[in-house]
């Protein structure tokens, strides 16, 4: 859950727009941790209205050529993340910031990797269902296959002089 509701956060808007108070004076009154909260928050209403101030769910993939575009505006002007991350209409500046930094140590490639976990391969489930699949017949041959293989295993540990325990003679 947010932290501060939007009827919230556009009272404070509301009361710096009024002149009630600077941004530290708000924080204060209305109890606010960080005067920069109600910088961040008068500056997205001033540009995008209401829904500036409101919580997005929905995570965007954005474009390599956007992410190209913010960073390149950000060098040329000098502005902050979160005056970058207005212009473009975002609502998080930190999203630039990790872009930044990616670029920087990977360049233009970093920035087109896909984020998150990988999506599940059905290689692994084909493979699944082979095995799943295998007659009476296959069954048997493969369990002889390892009981073999278990086998050579043994004598070879007998032959280097290596003690066996007693769980594993036969």
């Amino acid at each position: 859950m947010a932290k501060y509701s939007v009827a919230f956060k556009l009272a404070v808007v509301k009361a710096y727009l009024a002149g009630e108070g600077g941004y530290r004076t708000l924080a204060d009154k209305f109890d606010i941790s960080n005067h920069s909260t109600v910088i961040k928050w008068v500056k997205k209403y001033e540009t995008l209205g209401e829904s500036g101030l409101m919580r997005k769910i929905t995570h965007k993939a954005y474009s390599v050529q956007f992410k190209l575009d913010a960073l390149h505006y950000k060098l040329r002007t000098g502005e902050s993340y979160q005056d970058v991350a207005i212009k473009f209409g975002m609502q998080e500046p930190s999203i630039i910031a990790n872009w930044f930094r990616t670029w920087q140590k990977e360049g233009v490639a970093g920035l087109s990797k896909p984020k998150g976990r990988p999506t599940m391969s059905k290689k692994n489930n084909d493979q699944k269902n082979r095995e799943q699949k295998l007659t009476k017949e296959q069954e048997l041959e493969r369990e002889n296959e390892l009981l073999r293989a278990e086998n050579a295993y043994l004598k070879k540990l007998r032959a280097s002089g290596i003690n066996i325990p007693n769980r594993l003679r036969k």
